[in-house]
């Protein structure tokens, strides 16, 4: 009997075991559980206004001279005289002698064009003499209706003719003796030479090549959709009204800037580009009548051209990258969730576009680049707290409190 007792033992010790683990087991507090839900995605945004915007249309050219011209020899010598300024880079004045040619030989012609001229005087006032005796004497005879030929008429129309002619040649003598000298018509500069002291050059050689000063012109391209922006100057319009120009290049490495006025179009589409040249004037380049530019617009530089457009109002300005292809723009509402807009873009240039429709002041326009974006999908925005990760905690027992079995 009580053998059977003892074998009882050992089954109830291990009920007992298991009985007391199941009961520290459910007394242990359980640890907290906590939500994985992902926190909504970090947006950068734009909050757009309408405003008024003056569009300006970008372009690029080479400076030139509005006059540059050949300087052709009219008559033939030899070079006896250079100003010191007719070097390559000089600048001179309108009306300034560049050149001289021997006059030697042209003083000589309208001296003996001077004389033929005498010559052909004397000779009229002779036969004119003649022909007023020729008329006295046929009027006292009374023979009726002089001749022409009585009274000398062609001798004298001879005569008239042969001084019209020597004057002619006493102009002509004194025209070729101002051309031996030879005078800059405008103010500007020397670009080159071809002829030196001493030379002899010949009727049609050419001279130089001079530049005004006065005036710098660019020729700018200028597209379709350029144009549509753009008041163009009709002809007679005042000049002072014409579109402003900035002008930018970069000078010693500093960035200098210039500016001048788009006065007029080319008015003929180029067959090859298909755009149609406008020409930006530049008065006084070189400063010569006043300190006009900071510095010295030169004849060649290439310069980069904002030209003033015209002005549009309402318009909203947004970053190119925010807009997709189909020209919609993702905004996020007051709840934080995402809605996808159409809009209609006026202009777009290089960084930004300008839309008139689809947006209203106050909308954020978003700027990060969403891979899955979503309508109603929810977003977070800069500043905005960080979702809480939420803690369920099977029980209410303490964290510090700990349960011992006896």
């Amino acid at each position: 009997m009580a053998f059977q007792k003892r074998k009882l033992v050992p089954p109830l010790i291990i009920v007992g075991a298991i009985i007391l683990l199941v009961l520290l087991s459910a007394m242990r507090p359980q640890p907290p559980q906590r939500q994985n839900e992902r926190p909504a995605v970090l947006v950068d945004v734009l909050e757009v206004y309408a405003q008024d915007v003056n569009f300006l249309v970008a372009g690029q050219g080479n400076v030139e001279a509005k006059h540059a011209t050949m300087m052709i020899s009219q008559v033939s010598g030899k070079v006896i005289e250079l100003s010191p300024n007719f070097v390559a880079g000089g600048f001179f004045k309108a009306g300034e002698v560049l050149v001289k040619i021997d006059p030697a030989d042209y003083q000589v012609a309208l001296k003996t064009a001077k004389a033929n001229l005498a010559q052909a005087k004397a000779q009229l006032a002779q036969e004119s003499a003649l022909a007023k005796v020729a008329r006295s004497e046929w009027e006292s005879l009374q023979m009726g209706e002089i001749p022409a030929l009585g009274i000398r008429e062609p001798q004298v129309a001879s005569a008239v003719a042969a001084v019209q002619s020597a004057e002619a040649s006493v102009a002509r003598a004194e025209r070729d003796l101002e051309r031996t000298v030879i005078r800059a018509p405008y103010d500007g500069l020397l670009q080159s030479k071809n002829v030196d002291l001493g030379q002899f050059v010949g009727i049609n050689s050419q001279i130089a090549r001079i530049m005004s000063t006065e005036t710098a012109e660019i020729r700018v391209p200028l597209s379709d959709r350029d144009l549509a922006y753009m008041n163009l100057p009709a002809p007679g319009d005042d000049p002072t009204m014409a579109p402003e120009v900035q002008l930018s290049s970069e000078v010693s490495g500093q960035q200098v800037t210039w500016y001048g006025r788009l006065v007029r179009t080319e008015g003929v589409l180029d067959m090859n580009s298909r755009v149609v040249y406008g020409v930006v004037e530049v008065a006084d380049p070189y400063n010569r009548v006043a300190a006009t530019h900071e510095q010295p617009l030169r004849f060649g530089r290439f310069v980069q051209l904002t030209i003033a457009g015209k002005l549009a109002t309402n318009l909203y300005q947004i970053p190119r990258y925010a807009i997709n292809q189909d020209n919609k723009v993702w905004t996020v509402d007051e709840q934080r969730r995402l809605q996808l807009k159409a809009v209609n873009v006026v202009r777009a240039e290089a960084n930004q576009v300008y839309v008139d429709q689809g947006l209203s002041n106050g909308d954020k326009v978003v700027l990060t680049q969403l891979a899955n974006a979503l309508p109603s999908m929810k977003v977070r925005l800069p500043g905005d707290p960080l979702p809480l990760q939420q803690e369920t905690v099977a029980g209410k027992q303490a964290d510090d409190t700990a349960v011992k079995p006896d």
